[in-house]
Order: structure tokens, then sequence, then C-alpha cells
């Protein structure tokens, strides 16, 4: 199995916008720290694949910059929206619970469809509550472990 990989974490202090890419991210029981999703509900943390960001790149024909969708954590190396709620991932002392594949669009009312056009995350994108709090960045390996 090919190495999954961390490669970017992202944060905004207002819903709707486009995430800026940080040196590292701290989750707690709410989500991120600073960021403006955290909360207590199931979509705590925003994840999107950089395969899935390629492929819109070649879509849109521009580069597009990680956090742009309003991802937290841009991975590497796995298909996400084929994850089930209840699955697991391991990101160094970080411990997530996928809880929703993909959301609903909000359309013209949404500063990242209104700037990039179209939008990924409700497809490919995935949703997951923290279990286990820590600290991610760049270059943290990912462990998949799925719902016996």
């Amino acid at each position: 199995m090919n190495n999954i990989t961390v490669v970017s974490v992202n944060i905004s202090e207002e819903k709707g916008v486009i995430k800026k890419p940080v040196d590292k991210i701290v989750l707690n029981d709410k989500g991120v720290e600073n960021d403006a999703h955290a909360g207590d509900w199931h979509r705590q943390v925003s994840l999107l694949a950089k395969e899935s960001i390629d492929k819109f790149e070649e879509v849109l024909g521009r580069k597009l910059e990680f956090g742009e969708f309003a991802e937290n954590i841009t991975t590497e190396g796995i298909t996400l929206y084929t994850m089930k709620p209840g699955d697991l991932l391991k990101i160094a002392d970080v411990e997530l619970e996928v809880t929703q594949i993909g959301k609903k669009c909000h359309g013209e009312g949404c500063a990242i469809f209104s700037q990039v056009g179209k939008c990924v995350m409700p497809k490919e994108g995935i949703f997951a509550k923290v279990l286990k709090t820590g600290t991610i960045k760049p270059g943290d390996e990912i462990s998949y472990i799925t719902k016996e």
C-alpha cells in the first residue's frame, strides 16, 4: 500500500471562504482550533484529497491552491470519498472518525463557488469529528482503519 500523507493543513476564521495553509493545526474536542467550522457537531474537520484537486485543475484549466475548497486537511495517497461513516483516520496523535461523505453545495451563496465556479467538496470531500486531540502538520502519515 502506498503512503498516505497530509500535504497541507488549512484554516479560515470565517465560514464559506477559502482556507489558508498554515504550518500546523491543533485539534481539540470541537475541531480545528481557530477555524470557523469548529464546534459541537459532526462536521468539525473537512478533508479533501490532492488527487481530487488535481482532477479539478484539469477541468478548470488553472492551478488551485490547497485550502481553496475550504478543506482543513489536504491528503495524498487515498481516495477519501470511498470511505464510510465510522471509518477512522489516525494522523500523528490525532484520531478522527469519518461522519459524512460530501455535502450540499451552497452554489452562488458560497465564496468558494463564486471564485472557483464549481466545487468538488459536495462529491469528494469528507467530514470527520475529533476522537483524540493533537497537532497535525504537512508530512504526517495517515493510517486508515475501516469500521468493523
